[in-house]
């Protein structure tokens, strides 16, 4: 079982999958051997995931202030643009000049987007990469709480798989702990060359449909 998340997804799972999912009569019985977990809480609530959310805004803060200064230029250089194209709208909406000054506008935004996304690239990339060492050991951390727990199914809420399910059937928080067992801290910096599983994907798809055999890229392993 290998399963990959968004990362703004599990976070604002996070905290409501934590708590028990539903509240059910207390003469309900519990089956034994079930249970449910949210896979992208864990995940979000890990202390590798939390850790690293504290330490990136410091590791990374050259990029997060060159993309706000950017951001920054890009707006003091438009809102005149803008103020000049609403006026000339307001005096005559059919002025032929509107359209090129418009256009002039979406290209100075775009571009402008374009140069932020490239600013912090390392930022994402930190994120990905901290998020992938972590589903690395998902599997093992939900085995193990399941050994420990006498569990022989497992379903994840946030799949569509549990409407209902009472209480005591949720293991969010033992896998959890098993996965801060299994990785307390993630590596915050990826290594030189490393790449996202969905871009290593990709070229190994391209390559398989070229006949050649796909570059190797570090993998997204902890050495904990």
């Amino acid at each position: 079982m290998t399963t990959h998340f968004n990362p703004l997804l599990a976070a604002a799972l996070a905290l409501s999958m934590l708590s028990p999912i539903a509240v059910s009569p207390a003469a309900a019985q519990v089956v034994r051997g079930i249970g449910v977990v949210s896979l992208p809480a864990v995940v979000a609530n890990s202390n590798a995931y939390k850790t690293a959310e504290t330490q990136r805004p410091v590791t990374y803060k050259q990029s997060y202030d060159d993309a706000e200064a950017r951001r920054a230029a890009i707006s003091a250089q438009l809102q005149p643009l803008v103020t000049k194209y609403n006026a000339d709208q307001q005096a005559n909406p059919n002025n032929p000049a509107l359209g090129q000054q418009g256009q002039a506008i979406q290209q100075i935004s775009a571009a402008g987007q374009q140069e932020i996304q490239q600013l912090v690239a390392p930022i994402a990339l930190s994120r990905a990469y901290v998020t992938e060492q972590i589903e690395e050991k998902l599997d093992a951390a939900v085995q193990n709480a399941a050994k420990r727990k006498n569990i022989q199914l497992i379903l994840d809420p946030t799949q569509g798989a549990v409407i209902y399910a009472d209480a005591a059937y949720n293991i969010t928080q033992d896998v959890l702990t098993e996965l801060n067992s299994l990785l307390p801290l993630a590596q915050l910096v990826p290594p030189q060359g490393w790449e996202p599983r969905e871009v290593r994907q990709q070229r190994a798809a391209a390559a398989a449909a070229q006949g050649q055999a796909p570059a190797p890229t570090p993998p997204a392993t902890n050495s904990r």
